[in-house]
């Protein structure tokens, strides 16, 4: 038995284990200091310097890189401590756009947060002359950049990098014309940004936010010409009551229809009908595949940023690429086909939002292959703080609000369909009815526990579907995805089955989520309440679903039917090579 270690912290006997450094040691101790840079699934940098703690013995150190020591003596709060962090700040904001009253990140900002905490009335440094102000770059679909707001803490770097394996943002240029920005100075839409938004979600300030499509939404609420039809992705029902002061992980689906009649949209459906209809394309296409031993491993095809960086980057890998739309834009072109039918709508005055916890999903509702005669079949991708935004516009008490269900056909799911938001949950769900398609028996334990998790970003499953070994491989990040690509290449694979997200965790930790980048237990919360509401339902397998299988009956036929896959499915190509690949 080893002997414990343990640190000072004013004052107090701290114990410690496996914390790489002090900060971590203090938060868990239920302590804190400020900082800008630091990220726990980060690697440190220590560019910001508001974490400085006194260090007997020491002198002021930096306690993001610090790591502890047995018998170390810290005061978190003298004398130093805080004149440093008050110069900080003062410099930061002396070089900063202090329009926050039209920030998008205004009362979430943590420079607005650390300004006011530490009482900056007044900045004794010369600012920034507004002829030096760069121009805002908003010309990618999903992600606004604003440089004039940018503290230079690295964050949205390190993400591109230790997430997705990719430098789409670095930093240019020396001293106080340091910037942060795209290869080559290039607009953000002009370069290979696969629009995942982990930039966003770890920008401590406004100068990376959410491309904002609030106002065109409400103008179409507002508009009584128009029917107004919103779905919602899994994932959003486990965050949105964050953002109300509901605990990370509370399903606040029923509330949320609430909310969203209030709002104004005429019907309300749920995505988890459509990714129940995503498993049952998805499972016959991979049996398919299985069985002619063709372009396989099947990769799936749910998470946008995923499909774009193989456009990007390995469009000779298409092939394995599954055919089917995500369930956003299948459930799209379904109720753009059949709510005129059903609700007695013309087309042209039917208007579709989706409410997505992903970023990435204002960029794919925009491709010309999810377009139907020109027009798209998403009109519109909102955020979950976009929604908790305009639900706070509204003046809805969203605590208070009465239950309500969603409209039908198209809001009937089950279990499997609610999965989909946790890296694991789209694999998981297509076991369950590949099994039962496959064998023509009833799969009797649904639940496949070690292809779910949120912290391991790549998990490796053996399944047995009647004497056929399968592996199926779970990942998330694209820099995960990347190392599987290559075992394929060299031919060391031996999976059957890829899942990628790109976002760590899966879609719980989207870009367009309220921010958990900072707490890993947020994440795990949220992937519980997923798990929860699965073995609450009454159906847990997507082909039972009785909605699914009257669609079938009535208008698609049989999964993977040339109706379904008119309807259903889609083939991507390389559209970019010639664009910035060889820049």
């Amino acid at each position: 038995m080893t002997d414990k270690k343990t640190l000072f912290i004013d004052g107090k006997e701290i114990e410690f284990t496996d914390e790489p450094n002090l900060l971590e040691v203090i938060r868990k101790a239920g302590m804190n200091v400020p900082t800008f840079c630091y990220r726990p699934d980060l690697t440190s940098f220590g560019a910001c310097r508001m974490c400085v703690v006194e260090v007997e013995g020491r002198g002021i150190q930096s306690s993001c890189t610090m790591p502890p020591e047995n018998g170390l003596k810290i005061h978190l709060n003298t004398e130093k401590t805080r004149r440093i962090r008050k110069t900080v700040l003062e410099l930061l904001l002396a070089n900063h756009d202090k329009e926050c009253l039209t920030c998008e990140k205004s009362g979430s900002c943590e420079l607005q947060k650390y300004a006011e905490e530490y009482g900056i009335k007044r900045i004794r440094y010369p600012e920034k002359p507004v002829e030096e102000y760069l121009p805002i770059d908003d010309s990618s679909p999903s992600i606004v950049r604003d440089p004039n707001k940018c503290i230079l803490c690295g964050a949205c770097v390190r993400a591109c990098s230790e997430f997705q394996g990719h430098s789409v943002l670095g930093f240019a240029n020396r001293g106080s014309k340091t910037v942060v920005q795209p290869m080559n100075g290039r607009p953000l839409g002009q370069v290979d940004c696969v629009n995942c938004g982990q930039c966003v979600a770890v920008c401590p300030t406004g100068a990376l936010t959410i491309k904002s499509n609030i106002e065109e939404v409400w103008a179409e609420i507002t508009n009584p010409a128009k029917t107004v039809v919103v779905q919602m992705a899994p994932a959003t029902r486990v965050a949105l009551g964050e953002i109300f002061g509901l605990p990370a992980g509370e399903n606040t689906i029923k509330l949320m229809n609430a909310a969203l009649r209030k709002i104004g949209f005429n019907l309300i459906f749920d995505t988890n009908f459509s990714a129940d209809l995503t498993i049952m394309e998805e499972a016959t296409e991979f049996l398919e595949r299985l069985k002619s031993g063709k372009n396989l491993p099947l990769f799936t095809s749910c998470c946008p940023a995923w499909v774009k960086y193989l456009e990007d980057h390995h469009p000779d890998m298409l092939n394995h690429l599954s055919t089917c739309k995500s369930p956003m834009s299948m459930l799209s072109p379904v109720l753009v086909n059949l709510v005129p039918k059903h609700f007695n709508v013309e087309r042209e005055n039917l208007v579709v939002v989706a409410i997505m916890p992903c970023t990435a999903k204002k960029y794919e509702c925009k491709r010309p292959e999810l377009t139907e005669n020109g027009r798209p079949d998403t009109d519109f991708v909102l955020t979950t703080q976009e929604l908790g935004r305009m639900i706070k516009s509204a003046g809805i008490d969203f605590n208070a609000l009465e239950p309500e269900e969603a409209d039908s056909p198209f809001g009937e799911y089950t279990g499997a369909g609610t999965i989909f938001g946790a890296s694991g949950g789209v694999a998981e769900a297509a076991v369950r009815t590949a099994y039962e398609f496959a064998t023509g028996e009833p799969l009797k334990d649904v639940d496949f526990k070690p292809l779910r998790g949120t912290t391991n970003r790549c998990r490796d499953v053996e399944l047995d579907i009647k004497g056929t070994k399968l592996v199926v491989r779970v990942v998330s990040t694209l820099k995960e995805a990347e190392k599987s690509i290559q075992e394929i290449k060299n031919g060391t694979a031996q999976f059957q089955m890829l899942e990628v997200m790109a976002c760590p965790g899966g879609c719980i930790n989207g870009g367009g989520q309220p921010r958990s980048c900072d707490d890993s237990k947020i994440k795990a919360e949220r992937a519980e309440g997923l798990y929860e509401e699965d073995a609450e339902l009454p159906i847990r397998k997507s082909h039972m679903n009785p909605s699914i299988q009257k669609l079938y009956q009535e208008y698609l036929e049989h999964p993977n039917s040339h109706k379904a896959h008119e309807l259903l499915h889609t083939v991507y190509a390389d559209k970019f090579a010639n664009s910035y690949r060889d820049i």
